[in-house]
């Protein structure tokens, strides 16, 4: 399986993705993606380079967010000194589920933020989906805390605030990456 960046004409495919899951997660009694998500701020996303496919063959398999952008509210100001990145938006399509593509996608984030100079690779997780941050502790992300208060970039209230974060580190994930170098981070040693 091979790892691209996203590219402009792979939104609708993206918003797909995220509708799969989200109906995924219904069934399984959760109410995480379940508002539509902006097909401008996607776009924007993907321009800034930050997203990334993997796929196998002409099939995506999964997709992933990584980004040195911190979501507004969730991080102090020293953990903001500390030179980081931030998994978003991590998905596998229901056909590639149970083969460890989410792990190995982790390992390969942790991996790419390392070469980027970072220290750490942080998330937040959908705060009532116990199930996803049991996901996460396995992945070797330590919990941090908890963000309740405030409101979530899109002016609703704050829904994704189970942080937790993973030491930045090169991994042997499989995958062959054809994504361009990582630019360094600016508080990178």
């Amino acid at each position: 399986m091979i790892i691209y960046p996203a590219e402009p004409h792979d939104v609708t495919k993206l918003l797909a993705f995220r509708q799969e899951a989200a109906t995924w997660l219904r069934d399984l009694g959760s109410d995480q993606w379940s508002r539509p998500y902006p097909a401008d701020k996607l776009l924007a996303t993907i321009e800034a380079g930050a997203v990334f496919m993997l796929r196998d063959g002409h099939t995506t398999a999964a997709t992933i967010t990584l980004t040195a952008d911190a979501e507004d509210g969730l991080w102090t100001e020293d953990e903001l000194t500390e030179p980081s990145m931030f998994i978003n938006k991590l998905t596998v399509a229901r056909e590639y589920a149970g083969q460890n593509l989410g792990g190995r996608l982790v390992d390969w984030a942790c991996d790419r933020a390392c070469r980027a100079g970072a220290k750490w690779v942080r998330l937040d997780a959908w705060t009532t989906n116990e199930g996803l941050q049991q996901y996460y502790l396995g992945q070797g992300f330590a919990y941090v805390r908890t963000v309740r208060e405030g409101f979530a970039p899109n002016g609703g209230p704050r829904v994704s605030g189970w942080l937790a974060q993973r030491a930045a580190r090169p991994a042997d994930h499989g995958f062959t990456d054809r994504t361009p170098a990582p630019a360094r981070l600016p508080f990178a040693a």
